[in-house]
């Protein structure tokens, strides 16, 4: 089977359900797997398009009955082809279709009776568009070639775009990439169950985004895997690089946990704190499933708030039981409740970045870190369980999505391109714990979810129930990274808002457990499947700033200091 040689011929098929071909005598059915790239050269048209289904017809059922011994080589080879054969079930994704210059036109216009010049395709003369109708019966079935995944897909080099070459198809070796100034218009997802790569999924992505420059990131890392280094899976134990080690002029990290950090012998990590008084209702509001809070509670914390304002969780755990029942009777307070309220917020006594008061703004500094385009990872150590992650994740976003909301409304009135914030990608892992139907409603995340860039902040979502997210916000996901999944309700909150996807749900079953993900959204022109790149001694070589390559520990950790004296740390 060679790349030029036809596969199959259209033999039926329609534009909503697909099309079906037969194959060719020779072409073993063998040789085609499910998710494989396919052409299909109609007599006008080039269509693009995924092998979603093979299956096995006989042309006479008395076949089936009577059908041939083993050692009836020659009536099987008789019978393949013509009274047994295969057919391939295809899912047109793309027309391709030649771009004429406006010279090109003027020319065919004028001169309708002469064949068009018999020029070969490039990337750049061929128009992408979507899919409005079939190709005619018995057009040619071929499979993908370099080119085609070129024109399709781009390429990384390209000047005029940010492209990022994510993987490269099952059985081709062809880059597949995301256009990143796409992925960074709008919220994405990355999903799989455990154990599936999604972590060195999101590390390529990022360093993907900080390389290409797309955009600044802010990423709250629950595990401690992006920062500094990370360890692989695996029988046999090993590390991998972290996005601070790949670029150390333009990576700060933040540590919630300095003796962890330092124990894991992380370099030059900055410590983070929070205070008392920058923890609001609606932050508690998201933590009430873990605090055990009940609406009553919250409606007394309300009530705290509007009497002793932003230090109303202090003077709460400073009150005894006379002073609580004094408050009570003069604000229509309930007692048990505010005392339930005050017994349960000792909690955050015991993590270890909680703080009365601070003498310093924290999150302003890390603010004023995104603002240079400094990427900032955050580290919990030991203090990533969910209360600890919840709390620390909700207040650090509200506040800055507050600060970003100001600067592009200060954009908007002046038009001023030195006003324009830095796009923002906020990474946040377990995220249905943000972003269930119930807490969507309340929380920062949902609400940037929703907005999608209007305020030039989105979100990259790590999380393996993607069906315990709320719907509205998986259709507001433009990008979907998927790996495999099993559950049939993740499966089908994958696909929220995703038109004809019941040929992708059987793909995306089909998928390896390792190192491969299906690609659908608003940064790929189609869905694709993808063996993921791999993240290993090359990738650093090919992904690391030119100016940081051969760099050493001892200039690595002097470019840290220098990023730690520009931001005045």
């Amino acid at each position: 089977m060679t790349a030029s040689q036809p596969l199959a011929t259209v033999i039926q098929g329609s534009l909503s359900r697909g099309l079906e071909a037969r194959l060719n005598p020779g072409i073993s059915v063998e040789d085609l797997r499910v998710g494989k790239f396919m052409v299909i050269q109609g007599q006008r048209n080039r269509f693009f398009g995924l092998l979603t289904d093979v299956t096995l017809e006989v042309s006479n059922s008395q076949i089936l009955i009577n059908p041939p011994r083993p050692e009836e080589v020659l009536l099987r080879e008789v019978l393949a082809g013509t009274s047994t054969y295969g057919i391939i079930a295809l899912t047109p994704m793309l027309m391709l279709v030649p771009r004429e210059t406006e010279v090109e036109r003027e020319y065919s216009l004028a001169n309708p009776d002469l064949a068009e010049p018999q020029t070969a395709p490039t990337p750049a003369s061929m128009e992408l568009l979507p899919v409005k109708t079939v190709p005619a019966h018995f057009s040619q079935v071929y499979e993908a070639r370099e080119l085609d995944f070129r024109t399709v897909f781009g390429w990384e080099e390209d000047p005029n775009r940010r492209n990022f070459a994510i993987g490269q198809p099952i059985d081709m070796p062809v880059p597949i990439c995301l256009d990143l100034d796409r992925w960074v218009e709008r919220s994405n997802g990355i999903f799989g169950k455990s154990g599936t790569g999604k972590s060195f999924l999101t590390r390529l992505i990022l360093s993907g985004i900080i390389r290409k420059r797309a955009a600044v990131n802010l990423i709250f890392d629950m595990h401690s895997e992006y920062g500094w280094e990370a360890a692989t899976e695996g029988k046999q134990f090993n590390t991998v690089k972290g996005l601070r080690q790949l670029f150390p002029g333009q990576v700060q990290i933040y540590t919630l946990d300095p003796d962890s950090t330092q124990r894991r012998g992380v370099r030059d990590a900055q410590e983070l704190y929070i205070a008392y008084n920058q923890i609001d209702v609606e932050d508690l509001a998201l933590l009430a499933g873990e605090l055990n809070l009940s609406e009553a509670s919250l409606e007394n914390a309300i009530i705290l708030r509007n009497e002793f304002g932003r230090d109303w969780i202090s003077r709460l755990l400073s009150l005894s039981n006379t002073e609580i029942q004094e408050f009570c009777e003069q604000k229509m307070g309930n007692k048990a409740s505010m005392m339930a309220l005050q017994r349960k917020l000792t909690r955050l006594d015991d993590l270890k970045y909680i703080r009365n008061s601070l003498p310093h703004n924290y999150i302003g500094q890390i603010l004023d870190a995104l603002s240079r385009g400094i990427h900032v990872v955050i580290e919990f150590g030991s203090q990533s369980n969910l209360l600890s992650y919840m709390l620390a994740t909700n207040v650090i976003t509200r506040r800055i999505h507050q600060a970003y909301v100001h600067q592009a409304e200060r954009y908007l009135q002046s038009k001023n391109p030195l006003d324009k914030p830095r796009q923002l990608c906020i990474t946040i892992e377990e995220a249905h714990r943000f972003l269930d139907p119930r807490a969507a409603k309340q929380t920062i995340f949902g609400t940037i979810a929703r907005e999608m860039r209007k305020y030039f902040v989105t979100l990259l979502v790590v999380d393996q129930r993607p069906s315990s997210i709320d719907s509205e916000v998986m259709s507001q996901l433009g990008t979907r990274i998927t790996a495999l999944l099993n559950d049939d309700k993740d499966i089908e909150a994958v696909f929220t808002g995703v038109a004809g996807s019941q040929n992708l749900k059987t793909v995306l079953a089909k998928l390896d457990s390792k190192q491969q993900a299906l690609l659908l959204g608003h940064a790929v022109p189609m869905p694709v499947v993808v063996q993921t790149r791999p993240y290993d001694q090359q990738f650093y070589v090919e992904i690391a700033d030119p100016d940081w390559s051969q760099a050493s520990d001892a200039e690595v950790l002097l470019a840290a200091q220098q990023a730690k004296a520009d931001l005045g740390l």
